[in-house]
């Protein structure tokens, strides 16, 4: 029996990914739920697991290929694909999987018939033909495509041909310059970076953005926090952060201007009465937006918690399909790398983002006085289509509103 590997769903919107790694290859055995493939979209990498166990059949796309979401990659049949005794895939070696090779198993090698002629000077190994399809992945074409290296003339040292990153230390010299001028560098886009930059080009085109500010005097929450901050950590194993506030002043919010919480669906707006946000947290390869699922219901311990397991799977590379899946807003954070302020752009099919800044003392007018308080810049991008003007403005004065007086959000009024 054969079981089909297909692409998972990864989220709203995404309607193909690219082939980043296989972590498996033809012959070798794999189990239920091990980790057969890494995939890039353009909300993070991750890696499928394998629906069935059994011996890998065949591998239906390269690296580097852009496949759509449902389409099969790969065929996994039955088997252990193991030759007893050295835990080696036993593809190549004509024996049944899992059966250690014997005389009358092992296929003997094809020669020609013997001619009574004197044997030919051995000749040196010729290099690829410069048309051959060069088997490498994302990590080296991009490495080749820096020192130069044409990697149709590169015989592979992997398995099956595949070109791996030792071959490119061999090439003393790049047989074709990426740059008449040494102070440029030519550098391949990767499959996920050409994602990404197709999709905001995208939503730039079918979305009405707009971007309106504020400022949020962030004293009280900063008081909160150091008071509490003890208890809190010993309680719960975990710092009270700042992106909890804002989460929770995001939904009552949302709760008093539901559209933007909506979507557009054809002619028809989608009111959303459940509140999954997204929260941006940095990965090995940039910012990605993993969901906390239904946040109104969680408190502000189990809403780091949720944010801090996300994280964590971030930086392993362990987000999976489902957590990207169902989010109806997002926030995003530049302040961590010290951004003054920005206008986020839209996370599609979503009708808001909130971009939060980093924390300066600045100069504000308290009841006739100046007085140096904690501020940071707040911005809300919302689609126009969806979103007056009135009903965005007046959203980002709610979540001012409730960030200053933090108590407003345990009381939800």
């Amino acid at each position: 029996m054969t079981t089909t590997l297909n692409v998972p769903e990864l989220g709203e919107s995404i309607t193909s990914a690219f082939i980043a790694k296989w972590l498996k290859q033809v012959g070798e055995p794999v189990a239920k739920g091990e980790s057969m493939v890494e995939l890039d979209s353009d909300k993070a990498s991750l890696e499928v697991p394998s629906p069935a166990a059994g011996v890998v059949e065949a591998l239906l796309v390269k690296e580097g290929d852009e496949v759509a979401i449902g389409a099969a990659i790969a065929r996994i049949g039955e088997g252990t694909g193991v030759a007893a005794g050295n835990g080696k895939p036993s593809a190549d070696t004509g024996a049944p999987p899992g059966k250690k090779p014997t005389p009358s198993t092992t296929v003997p090698e094809k020669r020609p018939a013997p001619e009574k002629v004197a044997a030919p000077a051995a000749k040196k190994a010729a290099p690829a033909k410069p048309d051959h399809v060069a088997k490498a992945g994302p990590a080296v074409r991009q490495a080749a495509a820096q020192k130069g290296v044409d990697l149709s003339l590169i015989e592979g040292s992997g398995h099956r041909g595949q070109i791996l990153e030792r071959d490119l230390e061999s090439v003393r010299e790049a047989p074709t310059p990426t740059s008449s001028d040494d102070r440029v560098e030519r550098v391949p886009m990767s499959p996920l970076r050409r994602t990404i930059a197709r999709r905001l080009v995208q939503v730039n085109q079918e979305a009405a953005m707009l971007t309106t500010f504020n400022e949020v005097d962030m004293s009280a929450v900063k008081a909160l926090r150091e008071r509490y901050q003890p208890q809190f950590q010993e309680r719960y194993g975990i710092k009270l952060g700042f992106m909890s506030f804002f989460v929770k002043a995001s939904i009552e919010a949302l709760k008093a201007f539901p559209a933007v919480n909506a979507e557009i669906q054809g002619d028809e707006l989608l009111y959303k009465h459940y509140f999954n946000i997204g929260v941006a947290v940095s990965g090995p390869k940039g910012l990605v937006v993993p969901v906390v699922k239904d946040a109104e219901s969680l408190s502000f311990a189990e809403t780091e918690q949720a944010i801090a397991e996300l994280a964590k799977k971030a930086r392993d590379n362990k987000l999976e399909p489902g957590d990207f899946q169902d989010g109806t807003f997002t926030i995003t954070n530049g302040g961590i790398f010290g951004s003054m302020l920005s206008t986020p752009i839209l996370n599609p099919p979503q009708a808001g983002i909130l971009g939060m800044h980093n924390i300066v003392e600045r100069p504000v007018g308290i009841e006739g006085r100046i007085e140096l308080r904690p501020i940071m810049y707040v911005a809300l991008t919302y689609d126009h289509r969806i979103i007056d003007g009135r009903e965005a403005v007046s959203f980002l004065v709610r979540v001012k509103e409730l960030v200053e007086h933090p108590e407003r959000i345990l009381l939800e009024v």
